[in-house]
């Protein structure tokens, strides 16, 4: 269980901080939820109490995992499917784990084939929503502004 103030990594979503726990009633279904501040555009996410697990909900990562995940993005591009569909999938899969490794891979390949080939639009559209995820993580970790992270992940691939 977490509390007001955590921060946290709402996987597909990114992160942000935890303002307050309410009880709402939604579709005549009462339930607790966490009340989530995203950092990066001031959006508020409910999130449900009871399947906060399921979800995958989890503390951001401190300043070690963070100089990893800048060793992955300065990587070598792994191997991706030539098949777009699975391809998509398989980058889709590592968005939705809400592990931080994985979003970071998902960053680096896709910014790499863009340099090489370029990205349809779904994948451009999936790039975006990664740096988002991304970013919005380092900026709560590292405590700096989203320009700042946004700049940090665009020179890892200088």
């Amino acid at each position: 269980m977490f509390n007001i103030g955590d921060k946290v990594v709402y996987p597909m979503h990114g992160a942000g901080v935890i303002e307050a726990i309410e009880e709402k009633e939604i579709l005549g279904e009462k339930q607790k939820y966490y009340i989530m501040r995203m950092p990066i555009g001031d959006m508020k996410v409910m999130i449900p109490l009871n399947n906060i697990k399921d979800i995958g909900v989890r503390q951001v990562v401190g300043d070690e995992e963070i100089s990893e995940v800048f060793n992955i993005l300065r990587g070598e591009k792994s191997k991706m499917s030539s098949n777009w569909n699975r391809r998509y999938r398989a980058n889709m899969d590592k968005i939705r784990s809400g592990n931080i490794f994985q979003v970071a891979e998902v960053v680096r390949n896709l910014s790499l084939r863009d340099k090489e080939k370029g990205l349809s639009t779904g994948e451009r559209k999936m790039l975006e929503n990664a740096k988002h995820i991304l970013v919005s993580e380092i900026v709560l970790s590292k405590n700096i502004q989203e320009d700042e992270a946004l700049q940090m992940i665009e020179n890892a691939f200088i």
